[in-house]
C-alpha cells in the first residue's frame, strides 16, 4: 500500500522530515486535525479488509510494522532534522507493510518498515524522494529475501460490500490528495492490459480483469500510484503519462506471469520519471539563470 499511502497531501503531511513545515497549524476538519484524517481511514480499510478478507497475516505482526516505522521515523528526523517528524506518515506506511507482506517471520515485517522510511532520508534527489517508500521497502524485500517474504496475493474473494466501502474510501482520500485522475486513468488502462495479458496467455479475459477488484491492487491504486510525494509534479497529463508507462511495465510482466507485476512496474518505472522531471528541472532553471545573467 505505501499505497505512498504516505501522506495526507503534499502540503498537509510531508512525508520525511526534510519537508518544509508549516508554520501554523493547518484548519481542522470536522474538530479533527487533517493531518489525522488519512491515518483513520486507512485504519478503517485495514479493519474493514481484515473482517470480509481476513488480509493480515496477523495483528501482532502488523503492529510491529507500524511500531518499527514510527520509531525508525522518529529517530531518522531527529537525527537528519533536529526536529521529531508528525508520525501520521510512518503510521501508513507500517499499515502498508503490515496488510501487504506475507510472512512466518516477525522479523520481514520490521525489516520492511525499517527498509521503508529509511528510503525517504536516503534516496533522495533534489531534496525530493524518487521513490514510493512503501513500494521500496516490498520490493527490496522481495528481492533480498525472496526465502522468507511474499506479499498480499491477488487471489482473494471479492465480496461487493467490501469493494463499496473500500473503493468509497479510497475515493475519499484521493480526492483530498487531488490525485483521482491518476485513478481514472489506471483503471481503463489495466482493462486493455487485461486484453492483452488474455491474448498473450490465452486465459479468460476476466480471469486476467479480476485482479483490480481484489484488496492488494485497490490499495495499490489509491495510495502507491497517487502518492503525492513520489508522483511527477509537471502536469495532469505528464502523470497520466507516467501512470500509461507503469501499466505498460506491469502487462509486460504479467505476460511473464510475475505475480508482482505491480509493485515492480511501480519501483522501476516511477523513479525514472522523478529522475527525468528532475532533470528537465535543472535544465529549465540553468536556462533561466543564463538569461537573467545575459541580461
Amino acid at each position: 500500500m505505501s499505497v505512498n499511502i504516505e501522506n495526507i497531501s503534499a502540503e498537509a503531511i510531508p512525508s520525511s522530515g526534510y519537508e518544509p513545515r508549516r508554520k501554523t497549524a493547518p484548519p481542522k476538519v470536522f474538530g479533527i486535525d487533517p493531518r489525522l484524517i488519512m491515518p483513520v481511514l486507512i485504519t478503517i480499510i485495514l479493519l474493514v479488509g481484515q473482517v470480509f478478507y481476513g488480509i493480515l497475516e496477523s495483528y501482532v505482526m502488523t503492529l510491529v510494522a507500524i511500531g518499527s516505522a514510527i520509531v525508525v521515523e522518529l529517530i531518522l528526523s531527529r537525527l537528519l532534522t533536529g526536529k521529531f517528524a508528525f508520525p501520521a506518515s510512518a503510521y501508513i506506511s507500517g499499515i502498508s507493510v503490515g496488510i501487504l507482506t506475507r510472512s512466518p517471520f516477525l522479523w520481514t515485517f520490521a525489516l520492511c518498515a525499517a527498509i521503508s522510511i529509511t528510503s525517504k532520508y536516503v534516496l533522495r534527489v533534489k531534496g525530493r524522494h524518487i521513490w514510493n517508500p512503501s513500494n521500496f521497502g516490498i520490493c527490496m524485500m522481495l528481492l533480498l529475501a525472496p526465502y522468507a517474504y511474499s506479499t498480499l496475493s491477488i487471489q482473494w474473494g471479492n465480496n461487493l460490500y467490501a469493494m463499496a466501502i473500500i473503493w468509497t474510501l479510497g475515493s475519499i482520500i484521493i480526492y483530498r490528495l487531488k490525485r483521482f485522475h491518476i485513478v481514472l486513468t489506471y483503471v481503463p488502462l489495466f482493462v486493455l492490459s487485461a486484453v492483452v495479458v488474455t491474448y498473450w496467455q490465452g486465459n479468460t479475459f476476466l480471469t486476467n480483469l479480476s485482479p483490480i477488484t481484489g484488496p492488494m491492487y485497490q490499495l495499490f491504486i489509491f495510495f502507491m500510484i497517487t502518492d503525492p510525494m513520489t508522483t511527477v509534479r509537471k502536469s495532469k497529463w505528464a502523470q497520466g503519462f507516467v501512470v500509461f508507462l507503469i501499466v505498460v511495465a506491469e502487462t509486460i510482466l504479467r505476460i511473464n506471469e510475475n505475480i508482482h507485476a505491480p509493485y515492480y512496474a511501480l519501483f522501476i518505472v516511477g523513479p525514472i520519471a522523478n529522475l527525468v522531471e528532475i532533470g528537465f528541472e535543472r535544465i529549465q532553471n540553468s536556462g533561466v539563470k543564463s538569461q537573467l545573467a545575459d541580461n
